[in-house]
């Protein structure tokens, strides 16, 4: 059961804005809903006004900037990523990833910039952001603010968005066109689960490793990067233990994550997951 609630269209970025500013923090944004309609229906959250940022015609775009990078608009599903001929092509680790999420139904509501504003542990989409260096443009009042998604989550459901902002695209960077990426996930069934634990690697074109592990800390884990020229194994083990702490619970416990994702960085290393 759903409480009341007005609901708000804007058709351009200060509109958005500006009804933020009206309504405070009764006041959340709605792209796809997949993650916040179940929230307000097991009243976990209870918003008395829904932005809906779909009437911003070029949110759902996704574009090449003029350095070449790759921009996700923030009402772009998860569907449009994994059939994007462009991203299959040169990033097709977020297809990769995309495509974990959910059913197809689902993916078609569900925004890739939505699935990093819920700041899961588990976000499918995180990881694959992260081993491309991407970063973030968030909207707000006084213009556009970007920050390197690295930076982004800060807590379990928690991001560095501040009063009256929102993420309006992500920047995924040119130099990582092409790269050798990949990304595996393990989860108790295929569909509407989380993840038990996931791992996303990339080899840069600057000669280093980038390595994501989700579901195993309080948000995505981005490890320090590593030198692609003389892989250290061990190092590379040692280091992800260092960084995770995973729990128990009933998608699977603490030993068998930490297991997991030993596995998913040799293979990934071995290139076995990889995209390219």
């Amino acid at each position: 059961m759903l409480y009341s609630f007005s609901y708000y269209k804007p058709k351009s970025e200060i509109e958005i804005i500006e009804t933020l500013k009206s309504f405070g923090d009764d006041a959340k944004i709605l792209a796809g809903g997949t993650d916040l309609l179940v929230y307000m229906k097991q009243q976990i959250a209870d918003p008395k006004v829904l932005v809906d940022i779909k009437g911003v015609p070029d949110f759902s775009k996704i574009e090449i900037d003029s350095s070449g990078n790759l921009i996700i608009g923030a009402a772009v599903t998860c569907n449009d990523v994994v059939e994007n001929q462009y991203i299959r092509n040169h990033y097709p680790i977020l297809a990769t990833a995309a495509k974990t999420i959910g059913s197809y139904q689902i993916r078609n509501r569900a925004t890739v910039v939505g699935n990093i504003c819920n700041a899961s542990p588990a976000a499918d989409m995180a990881g694959a952001l992260l081993v491309l260096d991407s970063s973030v443009i968030i909207a707000t009042e006084k213009g556009n603010r970007e920050i390197p998604i690295k930076q982004f989550f800060v807590g379990v459901k928690k991001t560095s968005l501040q009063q009256n902002e929102f993420v309006k695209a992500i920047r995924v960077r040119a130099e990582y066109k092409d790269a050798e990426a990949g990304y595996l996930k393990a989860s108790r069934i295929k569909g509407h689960d989380l993840g038990t634990c996931n791992v996303a690697l990339s080899r840069g074109k600057n000669g280093t490793v980038k390595i994501a592990i989700g579901s195993c800390n309080i948000t995505p884990v981005l490890l320090p990067d590593f030198d692609s020229t003389n892989i250290d194994l061990a190092n590379i083990l040692t280091t992800a233990m260092k960084n995770i702490k995973p729990i128990d619970d009933l998608r699977g416990s603490k030993e068998y994550r930490k297991h997991l994702v030993q596995v998913f960085i040799k293979r990934l290393l071995n290139g076995k997951g990889h995209s390219h």
